[in-house]
């Protein structure tokens, strides 16, 4: 590994930091001048930068701002703000003074979020915009218990109501002109420093406890495989509320010294790859199955000798990548891979800024074949392997061993291991405290000898790869006793650009059935290529779309067994989306609650079975 004498690292080791708190006050200290974030300042509208010693300046002021609240170590704040400088202020501001961070998602459905609150108890809660506590308005004085109310954004107090005038301040008035200097709480290691509500794709979200020592420790693990330097540039765009961005776009960044830039808005991505140039990147597989998909696109629009020849430079450039990693002999070709990188692959890595090293994909399975597109385009993808529960990371590929269809090994100083049902068992000093006033569920997912459950099922081969294969609780099992991990088909479904969204339903019937939304563009293209009335009024054309999608669905699907063929497709109008309560905030399905939603579709793919 490199050292800070060679100028590349400059890694903040945990026993140095101690703290979440302790680690920004030491990276301030080592690179006072050097650029901490950029962002886009939404009142000059251009890019602005804050530097390590700046941003310590305004925590100094928020923390003033805190310690007029009348808060004692241990209590919880909330924050329900996007991807921003402030977010980082807030938090670190707090857990100087000992408190306890409570992330929320800003586009979560309000009921959810007041839960959160209530649950966690939090006395302090922080808004991107008046607009978010309207519709706290809306559905009543459900955080009662919420002492103060800032909020980020400029609004009119006109627009408040009266009542509110003493809770609700804007954050102008709310913080201090100057502050002398950042505080930082004695504060033991292994203490709570944030609670990270799961996801709860069934019943309510479960509160995990995390302490400094848990992240810290996790963060640093990750150094060890995964080279963050301090020149890297990182584009943030999943949000602080989820753990993966919280560890790894957010504390490892810090630890090694680089940059982050805040993207504007998803939508915005491509334009802020474009301006940011960034050198890493994390993200959730659906961003980068949008990607390919929009590339696949752009194929089908040319020739047929210009996806003869993408096609050609991806099988080079991923039989470079074989060789390089030991799995693959050396073959004439790769002799062509600069002239093929040149006229196909830079094209593609140009849009995504031209500067990236490698990205990070977890919290879901990455399809194999995106993964391939892009490695074999000579952008090397690392999968990795978490859990909120673990901090998140447990597992990760490494630029010299990279094995694309798994996980990775797991990361120095956490253990891995298979328990009943191949069930992935997680030990280290990220597993968390357990969690928030919730004992029964702490027992039932961590052994009395510190084993963490994933709930998911996986394989390690002899190097000690782990491969996660399905989730025990989303298993569905046929009558026929069969047993189909649905993620993995509609993985395979969601590689045709024509579908959107899909979900695989079947529990105890004797076959399988998908229902689907379509991709707005594309399904104009097949209305208009099969002579088809959008609308699907008459029988016959809801029984002829269903026999196109059908067939497009099989082909996708035709690597699955026999008994995994899907029989019925059920066509979805309306997209599955946060505000809908059909995806949790990190955009994974409630399988329960679509299928309450859509069970006169159910029982029309099962009639008369």
């Amino acid at each position: 590994m490199q050292t800070a004498q060679d100028g590349k690292t400059d890694f903040i080791p945990v026993e140095q930091a101690k703290t979440l708190d302790g680690l920004f006050n030491e990276r301030v200290k080592r690179s006072p001048e050097k650029i901490a974030y950029r962002y886009f300042n939404l009142i000059s509208e251009q890019w602005s930068s804050y530097t390590w010693a700046q941003m310590n300046q305004s925590i100094a002021r928020w923390q003033a701002a805190l310690m007029q609240e009348a808060l004692a170590p241990g209590d919880r704040v909330a924050v329900m703000v996007k991807n921003c400088p402030e977010w980082v202020m807030f938090e670190q501001a707090a857990l100087g003074l000992g408190l306890v961070v409570v992330p929320l998602y800003t586009d979560d459905r309000v009921e959810n979020a007041a839960y959160v609150i209530n649950d966690a108890g939090a006395k302090v809660l922080l808004l991107d915009n008046p607009h978010q506590w309207k519709e706290f308005l809306a559905i009543g004085d459900q955080i009662a218990g919420v002492k103060r109310v800032v909020i980020l954004r400029s609004f009119e107090p006109s627009c408040m109501d009266p009542n509110d005038c003493t809770r609700v301040v804007g954050i102008r008035d709310w913080l201090p002109a100057h502050a002398s200097e950042v505080k930082h709480f004695p504060n033991d290691p292994h203490s709570l420093a944030t609670i990270i509500y799961t996801s709860g794709t069934s019943g309510r979200p479960k509160g995990v406890m995390l302490s400094h020592h848990n992240i810290l420790s996790n963060a640093y693990s990750c150094l060890q495989v995964i080279p963050v330097l301090p020149d890297d540039l990182l584009l943030s765009f999943l949000p602080l509320s989820h753990t993966f961005e919280r560890t790894s776009g957010y504390y490892v960044p810090m630890m090694s010294g680089a940059t982050i830039a805040y993207a504007r808005s998803i939508p915005q991505l491509q334009e802020d790859l474009s301006i940011i140039r960034p050198t890493l990147m994390i993200s959730v597989p659906r961003i980068y199955e949008r990607v390919y998909a929009g590339i696949r696109a752009k194929l089908a629009e040319g020739s047929g000798f210009a996806r003869w020849l993408f096609k050609f430079a991806v099988d080079v450039g991923y039989g470079c990548f074989e060789h390089q990693q030991g799995r693959g002999g050396w073959q004439l070709s790769h002799c062509l891979w600069p002239l093929l990188e040149k006229l196909v692959a830079r094209k593609v890595m140009n849009r995504l800024g031209g500067r990236l090293r490698f990205v990070m994909s977890g919290g879901a399975a990455l399809p194999a074949e995106v993964s391939r597109i892009f490695i074999g385009l000579g952008l090397p993808i690392l999968q990795g392997y978490g859990m909120t529960e673990s901090s998140p990371v447990a597992c990760a590929n490494r630029l010299q061993d990279n094995v694309p269809a798994s996980v990775g090994l797991p990361i120095p100083g956490v253990e891995v291991k298979l328990g009943e049902s191949n069930a992935l068992l997680i030990r280290g000093p990220n597993v968390m405290m357990g969690y928030w006033n919730n004992p029964a569920a702490t027992a039932a997912v961590i052994s009395s000898d510190g084993w963490l459950n994933s709930g998911d099922i996986a394989s390690i081969d002899a190097q000690g790869h782990v491969t996660i294969t399905g989730r025990l609780k989303e298993i569905i099992v046929l009558s026929t006793g069969e047993k189909i991990p649905p993620a993995d088909m509609e993985a395979a479904i969601l590689r045709d650009p024509l579908f959107e969204q899909a979900m695989l339903i079947g529990e105890a019937r004797s076959y399988l059935s998908v229902m689907v939304v379509l991709n707005a563009a594309h399904w104009q293209n097949i209305v208009s290529q099969y002579g088809l009335d959008a609308s699907l009024n008459t029988d016959q054309q809801r029984q002829q779309i269903e026999e196109i999608l059908l067939d497009k669905i099989t082909e996708q699907t035709s690597e699955f067994p026999g008994y995994a063929k899907i029989r019925r497709v059920a066509l979805i109008q309306e997209p599955w989306n946060v505000e809908n309560g059909l995806l949790t905030p990190t955009l994974k399905l409630k399988r329960a609650k679509v299928l309450e939603k859509y069970t006169r579709e159910v029982e029309r793919l099962y009639a008369g079975h």
